[in-house]
């Protein structure tokens, strides 16, 4: 895990994960019975209240309800006193089964009309007994598990309101969510609160807009507008993984944001994919928006009769795809409707695999170090319950995976049923300072779409064959990887990230023509750089500095143009003294950039 190669097939390795999972599952308990105890003292509170649902999360739980009237953040404490008091009096959670029919009379002598709902969906799906859990006076449709009783919950808190449409289906009603979280001991709950204080400091929709960097408008739900300082970040980036890409042999492509329907139906995402997708028409034929970049890149392929000589033949796009959000999940940039995606394909022979494979893990493993991100975990993620392609392409693809993660000794986490609707992947969860986890990267392995798509190439025997298919991302998302870099770096970016690189503060009118000159003299070194010559003094310069996060300030008075000098200031280490212009413009650009 991480930079640190773990042997796959190593017993105490498979003992930590295990370690680890059961932690996990001890975890989703306990706060899946503090959701249940939030129900009961939301019921106890609020009679007349409607149940929704109220599992476990990653971070806590939560639970979703229609009051009467609405509530709001305020009344949290008065729930969360109720939690306690009920917690005074010993609670024990017991199991018990009804029949459908016992269950549905339950829900509607307590007019539940949503646990109504789940019941029937549950008899549908062919279930003859329904579970209930039961604690004090309090029943609910749950099929657990929970923990023994309430003396095991000892540190909860509830942390916020939202609304959340019923199912996630925005042609359902919109109830209140409540969402907490709960720890075994009150130290890992302190712990976990600080953080959440600290990344409201880093809140990327909040910073995005100190900096200037990107804004969202009503006219777009959920479409970004990057602003000069935003898109020049984002083009950094770019820039840095061409490099990436040269590095390793990529060719660049772009395709078409609107592709006929048809080319879905074909590459299976019509089946799989469409519920997220936007459509148009031309002409009056039926087009879609690309929700993703693959059948593009296919295209691009097979418009070339391709030698075996040519394989591996990897072809990267920063291709901008649609995909349809409800706006109750719509969240800065972490979750927006349009993105572009550092994609890649590549085209090879099944003999090929492997080394590609392990290529592209290395490769990852670059990148993340480079934008400082030396701690990630990788999942195999395996068939998932909507899939193409055959029983036996899919165990060979896996065990394909397996075989990779064990040669590179690689510690991987199983992800049953998580996999691409095409194959198996392995996703990439970095974790940033504030000990949060993201999935950025994946590599996915796909024997079926270029079959599907009707794509050869021509075999050293003469024979048209079908080529492999592996897709890879290493950011993701472009847009969601800037918000994530955002709070990483509380927007300080490093140096050769940094929109605004240095700024240059003269302390009065007078020392304007120098100033402008040392400007000059940056940007002949292409370094990103401003000059501050508002009639303001020295303090609100370095303020107003400060606030945007610029890495290095120059300060000029009168002793800096009589000795040809600056004074330099660094936004962690503040002051620097003063260098020879000669020797600070070096500095200044004598620096490590990764970029190629």
């Amino acid at each position: 895990m991480g930079m640190n190669k773990i042997p796959y097939n190593n017993v105490m390795a498979k003992q930590k994960r295990t370690t680890k999972v059961d932690k996990q599952k001890d975890l989703a308990k306990l706060r899946h019975s503090v959701s249940h105890l939030l129900a009961e003292a939301v019921t106890n509170l609020y009679p007349d209240v409607k149940l929704g649902f109220g599992p476990a999360t990653e971070d806590g739980f939560y639970y979703d309800f229609e009051f009467k009237k609405p509530i709001s953040e305020t009344d949290l404490p008065r729930i969360e006193s109720e939690m306690i008091k009920l917690l005074k009096d010993k609670r024990v959670f017991k199991k018990s089964d009804k029949t459908v029919a016992q269950a549905l009379n339950w829900a509607k002598k307590n007019n539940q009309p949503y646990k109504t709902e789940l019941i029937k969906e549950l008899k549908k799906a062919g279930n003859k007994q329904i579970g209930f859990y039961t604690s004090g006076e309090f029943t609910d449709v749950c099929e657990g598990p929970h923990v023994k009783d309430s003396n095991e919950i000892k540190a909860f808190k509830l942390l916020s309101v939202a609304g959340a449409y019923w199912r996630g289906d925005e042609k359902n009603p919109q109830l209140v969510r409540i969402y907490g979280t709960a720890f075994k001991n009150q130290s890992d709950l302190d712990e976990y609160l600080l953080m959440i204080e600290e990344a409201k400091k880093r809140d990327h929709r909040v910073l995005g807009e100190q900096l200037d960097l990107f804004s969202f408008h009503p006219e777009g739900p959920g479409f970004p507008f990057w602003h000069p300082k935003g898109q020049f970040l984002f083009n950094k980036i770019i820039e840095y993984m061409r490099g990436v890409l040269k590095e390793n042999n990529y060719q660049e492509i772009s395709t078409p944001l609107v592709l006929n329907e048809e080319l879905w139906h074909k590459s299976g995402h019509w089946d799989n994919y469409k519920d997220d997708m936007y459509f148009t028409k031309v002409d009056a034929n039926n087009y879609a928006l690309k929700p993703m970049n693959c059948p593009g890149g296919v295209l691009v392929f097979g418009n070339t009769l391709r030698s075996y000589k040519e394989l591996p033949l990897r072809m990267g796009e920063f291709g901008m795809v649609h995909r349809h959000e409800l706006s109750g999940v719509l969240h800065g940039l972490f979750r927006v409707r349009s993105f572009t995606q550092d994609d890649a394909h590549v085209y090879c022979t099944e003999e090929q695999i492997k080394d590609e494979i392990k290529a592209l893990i290395r490769m990852i493993q670059k990148v993340y170090k480079d934008f400082g991100f030396n701690n990630y975990r990788i999942e195999l993620s395996t068939k998932p319950a909507k899939a193409i392609g055959s029983e036996a392409i899919w165990k060979k693809s896996e065990k394909i995976m397996k075989d990779v993660a064990k040669e590179e000794k690689l510690d991987i986490e199983i992800n049953p049923g998580d996999g691409a609707f095409y194959g198996p992947k392995f996703d990439f969860h970095i974790t940033d300072v504030l000990n949060r986890s993201w999935q950025l990267g994946t590599i996915q392995l796909d024997f079926s779409m270029p079959e599907r798509l009707g794509v050869t190439y021509i075999d050293k025997d003469g024979k048209k064959k079908t080529p492999i298919m592996i897709h890879r991302a290493i950011l993701g998302s472009l847009e969601r990887f800037i918000g994530i870099l955002i709070e990483h770096y509380a927007g300080a970016f490093p140096y050769w990230l940094s929109p605004v690189q240095v700024a240059i503060l003269p302390i009065s009118e007078q020392e304007n023509k120098y100033a402008n000159k040392v400007m000059q003299e940056l940007e002949s070194k292409n370094i990103q750089v401003i000059i501050d010559d508002r009639n303001e003094s020295l303090g609100r310069k370095i303020r107003d500095a400060e606030m945007q996060k610029v890495p290095k300030m120059l300060i000029i008075g009168p002793k800096e143009v009589k000795a040809k000098s600056v004074t330099i200031r660094d936004f962690e280490k503040g002051d620097l003294g003063s260098k020879k212009l000669d020797l600070a413009i070096k500095e200044l650009t004598d620096f490590k950039s990764p970029i190629k």
